[in-house]
């Protein structure tokens, strides 16, 4: 009885066992999921493979742009300096031509001259040849002495003529060669002049040519020290287009560490400030004088990234005052609210814009958006700007014409002002705000 039942008990033990390992066909199923694994991770190692190939060869693309780049610019600027040296030639060979074709005409004036003398100097002797025809035909009754001395003081007389015709023909020949040669200078000078002309003109339209590749290639600069990067150190106005929005032109002002783009300046008093909302918000006034940039292209420039305003100011006494803050405009959605953050000073007193101001909303006469409920401080004041209870200060106020006319107004605040400082002699002349990248080196 006991072997049946160990039997039993073992072949129970077997089958349990048999159960605990895997089949063949659990063994393929596994088998296949590494193989899928594999694939898998084959295809990953390979789409990295890939991918880092691409960056190395846009790496390469980038710096064979840039080094076209620094070629066409320093091209650029060798035809822009060759053509001013083919300019400033051509205008001393310019100056030197007239002064020849004043000197031919001065020389054909007295060739005429000349001639004239000559002719009255003919008509002269032809007049005294008939005289002495006319002697010499009347009969006389004088002696064979005074015959002889009548000849001989005409023989003498004759002679003498002679020799002054000779002397005024030979001038005359001596005058004609020189205005010849004169002549045919002159014409080679023109033509010398000419051939400078095209060449000039040719390199200038090859200068033009490669600009604009360059231009094609790197496109219109971001903002004024965008272009000082690339290369540009003279101030003037220039065709910027910040990113995501139109291009417009704008004033640059160029110093030794960067260029800074000019949004508003007053110097005389020939642009009427007391604008409305639309006009504030796309720009007024020319870049040559007295302008406001606009807040629309203000915040254009602004959204790029982080910026500083450098604040520059002169009173009537000729004292200067500036200061500069990290700043921020929104858009038209948030009422082009002005944030601010004080960075750094020179002179001039900063709470009128400190950042206890920073979040004010713009105001103009149609959009009264300062904080003061009774008061519209835009047409109280005249002009658009950040108002709080209006005061603080509006650089876009009236300009003052002089000290009477200050007397004469209801508040001096009309004017455009900026919080007294201490020492400060009389109202503002001249206002300039412009901005940069905050990365700009300091």
């Amino acid at each position: 009885m006991k072997i049946p039942q160990l039997l039993i008990l073992l072949l129970t033990i077997l089958v349990h066992a048999g159960d605990g390992f895997p089949t063949d066909r659990e063994r393929r199923d596994k088998h296949a999921s590494w193989d899928d694994v594999n694939v898998v991770a084959h295809g990953l190692l390979q789409l990295g493979q890939g991918l880092k190939e691409h960056v190395d060869k846009t790496k390469a693309q980038m710096r064979d742009v840039n080094g076209k780049l620094k070629v066409f610019n320093s091209t650029a600027a060798e035809l822009e300096r060759k053509q001013q040296e083919q300019g400033e030639a051509l205008k001393a060979q310019s100056k030197e031509a007239g002064e020849r074709y004043r000197l031919l005409t001065e020389l054909a004036e007295e060739v005429k001259l000349r001639v004239g003398e000559v002719e009255r100097h003919t008509e002269d002797n032809k007049s005294r040849m008939d005289r002495l025809e006319e002697v010499l035909t009347e009969p006389t009754l004088d002696s064979n002495g005074s015959e002889h001395e009548r000849f001989s003081f005409i023989q003498r007389l004759m002679v003498s003529q002679n020799r002054r015709i000779d002397q005024l023909v030979e001038k005359i020949q001596q005058q004609q060669d020189k205005l010849e040669k004169q002549s045919l200078h002159l014409q080679a000078l023109q033509s010398k002049v000419a051939h400078k002309r095209v060449k000039s003109h040719r390199r200038r339209d090859e200068g033009m040519a490669l600009r604009g590749e360059a231009e094609h290639i790197q496109g219109l600069p971001r903002d004024c020290h965008d272009l000082f990067v690339r290369g540009q150190r003279a101030s003037g106005v220039y065709t910027i287009q910040p990113e995501n929005s139109q291009p417009f032109n704008a004033l640059c002002q160029m110093a030794s560490d960067g260029g800074w783009t000019v949004i508003q300046k007053r110097q005389d008093g020939s642009q009427n400030f007391d604008q409305l909302w639309e006009n504030y918000k796309k720009g007024f006034g020319s870049l040559d004088g007295e302008f406001w940039l606009g807040l629309d292209s203000i915040h254009s420039l602004s959204k790029q990234g982080q910026y500083v305003l450098q604040v520059e100011l002169s009173d009537e006494a000729g004292q200067q005052q500036a200061a500069r803050y990290k700043f921020q405009l929104d858009g038209e959605n948030n009422l082009f609210a002005l944030h601010l953050e004080q960075e750094s000073s020179s002179g001039a007193q900063e709470k009128s814009l400190t950042p206890e101001a920073s979040g004010l909303p713009f105001s103009t006469a149609d959009r009264d958006n300062d904080l003061t409920a009774d008061i519209n401080c835009a047409e109280l004041l005249s002009g658009g700007w950040w108002f709080s209870s209006c005061g603080g200060s509006n650089l876009n106020g009236k300009y003052p014409r002089h000290a009477g006319q200050r007397r004469r107004q209801k508040s001096r605040r009309q004017a455009m002002f900026w919080s007294v400082t201490p020492g400060q002699s009389g109202s503002l002349r001249t206002t300039l705000l412009k901005i940069a990248p905050a990365s700009m080196k300091q």
